[in-house]
Formats: C-alpha cells, structure tokens, sequence
C-alpha cells in the first residue's frame, strides 16, 4: 500500500486542519496509508520520509530548521512525491529559498484579500486538468514569484483594480503547476485559501488529481 504523510500546523487563517481532514479523506479512498501529524520533526526521520509516496504539507508563515528542511528536501530528491496549495505549501518558510527552489514559487501579495476572480485552464491535455473549462473562483487571488521552468496547467488574469496595483493589470499569473526535483513530482496549485473553497468541484478535483500524479 502506497503511503501518504500529511503534515499541518502554522497560521489558523489557512485552516490547516479542516484542509488536512479533506484530502485525508480523498487519499483513504484512493487507496493511501495515510499519517496525518502536527509537527514538521517528523521530517527528521529519514528512513520513514524515503518510504513515503507522498508528503502533502498544510503549513503556513512559520520557521523550518535547517535540518527539518533537509529532510523533506531530500526525500522528495529521493523520489518521494510532493504535493499541496495555496499558503501551506508555498507560503510555508519565507526564510527558505532552498524550499522555495523545490516547490516553484511564493506568495508575495493578494490584491483586495478574497474577491471574485477566474481560472482559465491552459494546458487541457494535461491528465491533471482534462476535461475541465474555466471555472470561477471567490477567495484570495494568489500574486506569486514563480519559477519559470514550471510546466503551468492554468492561469489567472490580474484586474489591475485593488488596492492601487494598477501596474499587475493584464498579468497572466501561474494558479495550477507541476515540476520536479531530481526524481521526486512536484504538484501546486494556488487555491484553497480556506477549506470552503474546495466546495468549488474543479478546485477539489485539481488537488486529487495533483496528489495522485505527484505520488510514487
């Protein structure tokens, strides 16, 4: 049976553990053996990390230490699938550009906090997006620092309109993306600011399918 750690914790904001509850759920009924943890010093033990097919972290604006950092970098070099959104994977440990590195971008602002907003899918071939239209979306428009060897699946479009940016009108930004580090998958997608959100099928069902093409 394949095995899936799910580690959750930092800001409340994001709603780690409500988040954490729901894809629990989705990976038992994909067949996932599934720890579900409050700590991130379970990175520290490397045997268990390597025998993983998948890490999902919900952890949001908090410290890393070198070490923790190390060996959830490492597993995931190892082959070990990543895979996550919004805050809790890539708003995670802003001091760690090593992190940053391996999971392809970093929140730097959200425009007007949570407003109406679309999601247009781009690559509609790809298994993670197949089949879905462009669908819209009522939570924080995630403006990112992105790496530009990221094979991007679906975008967003800045309006330009809040808080004064007028300067991000028309930027076409990443929302959906998939990469690798070394032999490890690496799955992101900029949605699921709160667990209400993945109320929005296409949301839910973009994570699912990012966890599954993401696990060894």
């Amino acid at each position: 049976m394949k095995k899936a750690l799910v580690t959750w914790g930092g800001w409340n904001g994001h709603e780690p553990e409500q988040c954490a509850n729901i894809f629990v759920d989705v990976l038992k009924k994909e067949g996932f053996d599934v720890k579900l943890v409050n700590t991130l010093d379970v990175y520290l033990d490397e045997a268990y990390m390597k025998s993983l097919s998948l890490v999902v972290p919900i952890w949001t604006m908090s410290p890393i230490t070198k070490e923790q950092e190390k060996g959830l970098i490492d597993a995931v070099a190892s082959g070990v699938g990543i895979a996550g959104w919004h805050g809790g994977m890539c708003d995670a440990f802003r001091n760690n550009t090593q992190y940053q590195f391996m999971t392809g971008g970093q929140w730097v602002a959200h425009p007007g906090g949570v407003i109406d907003y679309k999601v247009n899918i781009v690559k509609k071939d790809d298994p993670i997006v197949k089949g879905m239209d462009d669908f819209a979306m009522k939570s924080e428009q995630y403006y990112m620092h992105v790496d530009p060897s990221n094979d991007v699946l679906a975008t967003t479009t800045f309006s330009g309109e809040h808080q004064g940016y007028t300067w991000v009108k028309s930027c076409v930004m990443p929302v959906v993306w998939k990469r690798l580090w070394f032999a490890g998958k690496v799955f992101y997608t900029s949605l699921g600011h709160v667990a209400k959100d993945f109320d929005v099928p296409e949301a839910k069902e973009i994570v699912r399918r990012g966890m599954l093409w993401a696990a060894r």
